[in-house]
């Protein structure tokens, strides 16, 4: 019997049992990166809690009855600033962006498309790009149009909120305080101040696309559309699960719902809305201003890609979190603790009621991770099955120390020979030598230990 999910859900603000339209086909979309520049650790936060999301829907309905589906925006205004700085198109940027993103979120054990489709089958993963839905969202914006939810205005086509009777409840935000937020230099051919844009004009030496609506002046998408015709393509007209940042519940979110539902005529867009909370860094937002801005990559030269992705997990996706050298030393200390008990014992065949039943509730990472210290003290290959289901313990003990010896950038070879030259010290009772040979190790940031059966053997310190 299939365990019971229960999720919370930003559309009806309650806790509640998940269930999907077809649990033959359980489809999920979250909002991914916009790939003009190296994603900050806080881009790291919805990547790794909903690829958890995903690993448990796996486990709950099996690998072949999900789909998954996270886009790349790859055309906004900081994307075409940049491309137009560099002197390169936004196609050549964002490619190259978007390579880094997925060697970065690689590194924190997130699935990706070649570890989990399989030839022949339905996909699984699926990473749409903006750009090349264009097509899609020409018929979602003339659609809108034609049914009057939308007009053209200006060389744009902007949605007409006030077509919409229950527009905001997602976001739950009155209306008349929504209006007054918006009517800072409101464009004189919008309707309403609410209005935002479908599809707009492009500038001179802007990306531009043939405009729908029979506009003759090319132009490019807004930032809404690009979501919704990314999920009606590739997940269906209403779906499962929509993930996301808090900060995008509106307008971005919002503004999705409005497009999709007014389109094609649904009560819903998706059954269930998932929002995790903000991410802070000692302390305080993160900023270039405050000095404390900090890119994935960045995090991932210091430390292995497990520690950061645990050091996430700790605290419940929905709380804010407090991003600190602190909360990474512990999580470095407890992934090591949890090396040491998994050893080298084979995954059970089974995962732990504990960590499911915790993973259940709404993801509650803090009490399965409970779990998983309760295991390392009890059951070295529960251990090992319920931590790999979330993303942890996939290296060997011998491939963890030689990533960190890497990173240390010792030399294998050198440490080797000392420790030679030790053993045959110790052996001749020159402790004097001995210990000026362990005095060198040390400052090389090597650990050694001598262990019962007369074998040595060593770590890097950290």
């Amino acid at each position: 019997m299939t365990p019971m999910l229960r999720l919370y859900n930003t559309l009806t603000r309650e806790k509640a049992a998940f269930t999907p339209i077809d649990p033959a086909h359980v489809r999920m979309y979250a909002c991914g990166p916009t790939v003009y520049d190296a994603a900050h650790i806080g881009n790291a936060r919805p990547i790794i809690v909903f690829d958890l999301l995903f690993r448990l829907l796996r486990h709950l309905y099996g690998p072949a009855h999900v789909t998954y589906a996270r886009n790349v925006t790859d055309v906004d205004d900081k994307i075409n600033a940049r491309a137009r700085e560099r002197g390169i198109t936004i196609r050549e940027l964002t490619d190259g962006t978007l390579a880094q993103f997925h060697a970065d979120i690689r590194a924190l054990g997130v699935l990706m498309a070649d570890d989990v489709n399989v030839a022949g089958e339905r996909l699984r993963f699926v990473e749409p790009r903006a750009t090349d839905h264009i097509g899609e969202m020409h018929r979602l914006i003339e659609g809108l149009v034609g049914s009057g939810h939308a007009y053209v205005a200006e060389g744009h086509v902007l949605f007409d909120v006030p077509s919409m009777p229950d527009y905001g409840a997602l976001s739950k935000r009155p209306l008349d305080e929504m209006e007054a937020g918006a009517r800072v230099e409101v464009a004189p051919y919008k309707r309403s101040p609410l209005d935002f844009v479908l599809w707009k004009p492009s500038k001179e030496g802007e990306p531009s696309w043939p405009s729908p609506c029979g506009i003759e002046a090319g132009g490019r998408p807004g930032w809404h559309i690009e979501c919704s015709a990314m999920s009606w393509k590739h997940l269906g007209e209403t779906f499962d699960i929509h993930a996301g940042g808090i900060d995008l519940i509106f307008p971005h979110h919002e503004n999705e719902v409005a497009q999709s539902r007014c389109c094609f005529g649904t009560s819903v867009m998706a059954n269930v809305w998932l929002h995790n909370g903000f991410l802070q860094v000692e302390g305080e937002k993160m900023s270039k201003s405050l000095g404390n801005f900090i890119t994935i990559g960045q995090v991932l030269a210091d430390w292995p890609g497990e520690v950061v992705r645990l050091n996430m997990l700790k605290t419940h996706y929905r709380q804010p979190i407090d991003w600190t050298l602190r909360g990474l030393e512990e999580s470095n200390r407890m992934l090591e603790r949890w090396y040491d008990a998994a050893g080298e014992a084979a995954p059970a065949d089974s995962i732990s009621d504990g960590v499911i039943d915790a993973l259940c509730d709404d993801l509650n990472t803090p009490a399965a991770i409970g779990e998983l210290h309760r295991l390392a003290g009890t059951d070295a290959s529960a251990l090992k099955a319920a931590a790999g289901l979330m993303g942890f313990l996939g290296e060997t003990k011998a491939q963890r120390e030689a990533a960190r010896v890497s990173a240390a950038g010792v030399d294998v070879a050198t440490v080797e020979a000392l420790i030679a030259e030790r053993k045959a010290a110790r052996a001749a009772k020159d402790w004097a030598a001995s210990d000026r040979v362990r005095d060198a190790l040390v400052a090389m940031g090597v650990s050694v230990k001598d262990n019962k059966d007369g074998t040595t053997t060593w770590t890097v310190a950290g």
